[in-house]
């Protein structure tokens, strides 16, 4: 039977395939249905649910359809259009997390998710654009973010996509802040989101914050670019160490156009980082560092020798020249910084044209046709493949359909060799319950009186009681004393009974009691140490119904071991071993029935027990 979420699916499905439909009416009905289905599958208890409801969203073409309803020219939309645009964003990017592709997997992954991708992004270069939606510009990039935290492969393509590169080029601050915001928000809500990136993902991402130092002059905008390369410096450690040897003079920029911005605490974290980074360095690099010392030590002496040989000069020339080597080694320390950073910035916008390079010439080598003559050897190959592949696929049916039918016969076959063993020791426990109660004494009955007493028979006994009475009077006690005692008796009867009464309950209830903590005895016994303990563990302890699970299933496990036993072993009171006495009294209670020697029953018991 259909289910309630899947008849919702089916409807918007019926719904999407009309023709009619203009581009603001799909993109209302796809916000509305998508809305109602995911709405009707959180309220289930059934974790499961939800999941179901995403997957055939994606089988059916929902989702394609949202895609394709993204990537639209605003040119073909009318109206405010955007405010829908954005909560179709959303919706869609929710549905492409958490979804089960199943066999389709390879096309959800390469195929699918990068479509996604490329239209939210479109959506957002879109968006940037209007002054009016900056909070549905924050929404989509919300949106990005949650599918990438999902998605870690996607990535790549978001930093070299070039919607993305066109949102980076937009001189608002709001959009730059919200760019590296994207990125905090991915790696604070996922820790491993870092790691599992490869350097180069990183390197691009490194490159996006530094680049934002470089370019921007908002400090807001700077102090989430800090934060960032901090945070990356944080979760990646000694990866990110390589990676920053690269960016020569960000100390120098971060400690010329940062300082004095508010955060100067975090910009010196970074330059420590940045310069205890150069501690460990290569050993060329260190070399080159000793030449430089080296050479440092030798023109810090010859100044020194100079300056002991020009003392005897005039004061203004020494002034002189003490000034004009000062303003020439400011000039020269200014000319370097400046290098730097224009190296800096050409390093950055290079490395970035590489990475868009790299990635659209290995699309183009995926998406390029093969030669001529090629074609056929590739399309042999392609239905060799399939071939292949159909035939593993039939070989694997028809083998696990042969499994489970020689399973399901050998489980018909002992189901039904346990049920006639039941219905044996069924009738011969039956019989034996029988002859036992036919043979044991009869029982004093609890009550006085006599069973199966009629009217007539109480009435003609009652008169016999009163005549003998009457023949035989008291002389110490008058009738009106004998009722009197007789009630009394009566009483003292009825609450012997009562406390009698009352007492199997209080018995009933120290059983209960002392089977709680044994039970509970038990579970210490054989609870694992504390280092190792879990949440399920200790709800074993501290809930109510853990002993009376834990007596159930020890329960169980003893009928279980019991029904393992062979029938004749089950047969009246249990007993270990069947000795000659044991059996001549089981002839007997059987009433001359013969039952095998010691012998026959060690071998069927030695035989049983291989069978278990």
């Amino acid at each position: 039977m259909e289910s309630v979420e899947e008849a919702v699916v089916s409807e918007l499905k019926k719904q999407l395939q009309d023709e009619d439909l203009n581009p603001e009416q799909k993109i209302n009905l796809l916000n509305n249905g998508i809305n109602k289905a995911l709405n009707v599958a959180a309220v289930q208890t059934d974790s499961s649910v939800l999941t179901r409801v995403k997957s055939q969203l994606y089988h059916t073409g929902v989702l394609s359809q949202c895609v394709r309803a993204l990537s639209l020219d605003p040119i073909r939309l009318r109206g405010n259009w955007t405010g829908a645009a954005a909560t179709l964003a959303q919706l869609t990017s929710s549905c492409c997390v958490g979804v089960d592709p199943g066999k389709h997997s390879k096309a959800f992954h390469r195929l699918f998710l990068p479509s996604v991708i490329d239209s939210l992004l479109s959506l957002a270069s879109q968006l940037m654009r209007r002054v009016e939606s900056s909070s549905l510009f924050r929404k989509v990039m919300d949106s990005v973010s949650w599918l990438l935290r999902a998605h870690t492969q996607l990535t790549t393509q978001v930093l070299s996509s070039v919607h993305y590169e066109r949102i980076q080029m937009c001189d608002d601050a709001t959009v730059s802040l919200l760019c590296v915001q994207l990125w905090i928000q991915t790696c604070t809500a996922s820790r491993d989101f870092l790691s599992r990136l490869s350097d180069d993902s990183v390197l691009l991402l490194l490159n996006e914050a530094v680049g934002q130092l470089a370019v921007s002059s908002d400090s807001v905008v700077g102090r989430a670019s800090v934060r960032l390369i901090l945070l990356m410096a944080n979760q990646l450690q000694l990866r990110l160490q390589p990676l920053l040897l690269s960016f020569r003079g960000l100390d120098n920029l971060l400690d010329k156009d940062w300082r004095g911005q508010g955060f100067d605490q975090e910009v010196d974290q970074l330059i420590a980082l940045i310069q205890s980074d150069r501690g460990t360095m290569s050993p060329s690099q260190v070399s080159t560092e000793h030449v430089r010392a080296a050479c440092v030590i030798q023109a810090a002496w010859r100044s020194y020798q100079t300056r002991r040989r020009v003392k005897s000069l005039s004061r203004a020339v020494s002034t002189l020249q003490r000034r004009y080597r000062a303003r020439r080694r400011q000039q020269q320390q200014q000319k370097q910084a400046q290098q730097w950073e224009e190296e800096l910035k050409y390093q950055v916008c290079v490395r970035r044209q590489q990475a868009r390079r790299a990635f659209h010439q290995k699309q183009r080598q995926l998406l390029q046709l093969l030669p001529p003559d090629q074609v056929q050897s590739y399309l042999q190959e392609c239905e060799r493949r399939a071939a292949v592949v159909i035939q593993s696929f039939w070989r694997g049916f028809r083998e696990r359909r042969r499994y489970n039918n020689t399973h399901r016969h050998t489980l018909r076959h002992t189901r039904s060799q346990q049920q006639a063993a039941r219905t044996l020791q069924r009738a011969v426990r039956h019989f034996l319950q029988e002859r036992r109660a036919a043979k044991a004494p009869p029982v004093a009955p609890f009550w006085i009186g006599q069973k199966g007493l009629t009217d007539s028979r109480r009435a003609e006994l009652k008169a016999q009681l009163e005549d003998y009475i009457a023949a035989h009077p008291s002389s110490h006690v008058s009738p009106e004393e004998c009722q009197r005692l007789h009630e009394e008796v009566q009483l003292l009867l009825l609450s012997a009974l009562q406390r009698g009464e009352q007492r199997r309950r209080e018995e009933q209830r120290m059983e209960a009691l002392l089977a709680h903590t044994h039970t509970q005895l038990e579970l210490l016994r054989d609870a694992p140490p504390l280092s190792v303990v879990t949440a399920t563990d200790a709800e074993s302890f501290l809930s109510l119904s853990g002993p009376v699970a834990a007596r159930a299933r020890d329960a169980h496990n003893a009928r279980l071991q019991t029904s393992r036993l062979p029938w004749w072993r089950t047969l009246g009171e249990p007993v270990d071993v069947f000795t000659p006495a044991h059996l001549q009294d089981l002839e007997a209670e059987l009433g001359g029935l013969f039952v095998g020697g010691s012998a026959e029953v060690s071998k069927l018991t030695e035989v049983d027990r291989l069978n278990l």
